[in-house]
């Protein structure tokens, strides 16, 4: 009987997962079904919309060298536009040709700040070396805030490091160490994002669609519009059935079962130029199976410790489509930086600590050339703005581009050429929340022979949440392991075993 392999959910750890069962498994395509409970593949990793309606992106995410997994599943992709090349080689040949140098990385009273120097006291400088050396079990439960001086959180550092990773001081000190360690080759170039990689279209169009087309040419079965409400397990701990809304399937004991357990863009909300989106509350369907599986077995993890603090997991993007060169015209001349050469633009003092990024255009496969779109958000949505006397969460798309208006000091006049489409996500940094060991599930739970767990909520030891990467190691992981192939994931890119690395990380924060 041939083995079969079921994946719950198509977001990039699925689909990642899929690529190396059959580039490394030699499993047949045809043997790999992938169930997801919505209609559109690639989870988090979306974008759609059109021209006349206005583009959609609940999020965006850099891509640096030290992602290896991602790399290595990308290098054997190929193009959409030309079968010669890989994913891969395109990305690397659009850095190649648009480096990033950003001249505007962080904006006050509308004017460039000098973020040269990290802005450090003596005693943060001592508060970060601490919170490297102390171990995750000495840091326990602690919040960021719980490890520095208030004055920190006006550093020009943290105000580059937070909107860069989506950090609030109330999020684990834990993850905020294993970002440090992850990223310190990143110190010396944090003020001019140098070392972002960037795809040469919205992630969606440059990552998942061409996935997509390899796993479909492979045989892959993608069941969409199937939510999978149920595992059921066997004395052995062997996942013997899955139930889902059209049916049962019956697993057999040499079958292997991969469920994405949570979701960070769960029960997220659209608003409109006319209206603001709405925070949706209800417990989504995206956490209900990790809910129902975990009960009563420890070793599935806690999923309750990620998904009922919404307060402290939100936030909203905004997606602009302009029909008129001028605001990025504008831009370009403010920031010194064409669009797609600059990354984030952070407003330091704007009350809901909002940044924007103008990428390069076309930002979708099908955008016309008269056409550009662009991407940002607000980490403080309930706090009332610098200019619009409402919460970020509370305006409509126009009044959040009143707001970004005020703080560049561009005429009013662009609104009328523009559509500003916000989102409301609820669980956006919920893999940020305080936790304790445990809390995520390895990603072969002991004792349970034929299932994995991938996504954002498993636990890596090293690896940082948030990002791709760890999406795609987690996938490397769990088929290595369950499908017995003699084989790791690829090595983690460690620059805090740099000295070199270190010494200019050093030099940095002394400034």
């Amino acid at each position: 009987m041939e083995k079969k392999a079921y994946l719950v959910g198509s977001g990039i750890a699925s689909m990642a997962s899929a690529a190396y069962m059959i580039r490394d498994g030699n499993m047949p395509g045809k043997n790999i079904h992938i169930f997801d409970a919505v209609g559109l593949k690639g989870g988090s990793l979306d974008g759609a919309g059109t021209p006349d309606k206005g583009y959609v992106l609940r999020g965006g995410r850099m891509l640096n060298f030290s992602y290896v997994c991602t790399y290595d599943l990308l290098s054997f992709i190929p193009s959409l536009t030309d079968p010669e090349k890989t994913v891969l080689d395109e990305i690397e040949l659009f850095n190649e040709k648009f480096r990033t140098a950003s001249k505007a990385r962080v904006i006050a009273n509308g004017e460039i700040t000098d973020v040269t120097s990290m802005g450090f006291s003596h005693k943060d400088r001592l508060d970060l070396i601490e919170i490297m050396l102390h171990g995750e079990d000495h840091l326990g439960e602690k919040r960021i805030s719980d490890c520095f001086h208030p004055s920190f959180f006006e550093t020009n550092f943290w105000y580059m490091w937070c909107s860069m990773f989506a950090f609030e001081p109330w999020h684990s000190a834990v993850e905020f160490k294993r970002y440090l360690h992850r990223f310190v080759h990143e110190f010396p170039r944090i003020n001019t994002l140098s070392g972002v990689d960037r795809t040469p279209y919205n992630q969606y169009d440059s990552i998942v669609l061409p996935l997509v087309k390899w796993l479909g040419e492979q045989g892959v079965v993608f069941e969409m519009c199937t939510q999978v409400t149920d595992l059921e397990f066997s004395p052995a701990k062997f996942v013997k059935r899955i139930h889902h809304s059209k049916g049962t399937v019956t697993v057999n004991e040499s079958d292997i079962v991969f469920v994405t357990i949570g979701s960070m863009t769960a029960a997220s909300t659209l608003g409109s130029m006319t209206a603001a989106p709405v925070l949706n509350t209800q417990k989504p369907v995206d956490w209900a199976l990790w809910e129902k599986i975990a009960l009563d077995r420890p070793e599935f993890g806690n999923p309750s410790v990620f998904d009922s603090r919404i307060e402290e997991s939100k936030w909203e993007s905004f997606t602009v489509t302009f029909r008129d060169p001028r605001f990025f015209q504008l831009m370009e001349e403010f920031s010194g930086n064409e669009a797609g050469s600059g990354g984030l633009v952070t407003f330091k003092d704007s009350n809901w600590l909002m940044s924007i990024v103008l990428a390069h255009q076309p930002h979708f496969i099908n955008q016309p050339a008269n056409i550009q779109v662009c991407w940002g958000y607000g980490l403080f949505p309930d706090k009332v703005g610098n200019y619009v006397q409402k919460k970020m969460s509370e305006c409509t798309g126009e009044e959040i581009m009143r707001e970004l208006l005020g703080h560049l000091k561009f005429d009013e006049s662009i609104l009328n050429t523009c559509i500003c489409i916000p989102c409301m996500m609820p669980y956006i940094t919920s893999q940020f929340l305080t936790r304790s060991k445990g809390d995520r599930p390895q990603v072969i739970p002991e004792g349970y022979p034929n299932i994995a767990f991938i996504g954002q909520f498993c636990e890596i030891p090293d690896d940082v949440v948030f990002t791709v990467e760890y999406s795609v190691r987690a996938a490397q992981t769990a088929v290595y392991a369950l499908l017995n192939i003699d084989k790791k994931p690829v090595p983690m890119y460690k620059g805090d075993h740099d000295p070199k690395v270190l010494f200019n990380a050093v030099k940095t924060s002394l400034k």
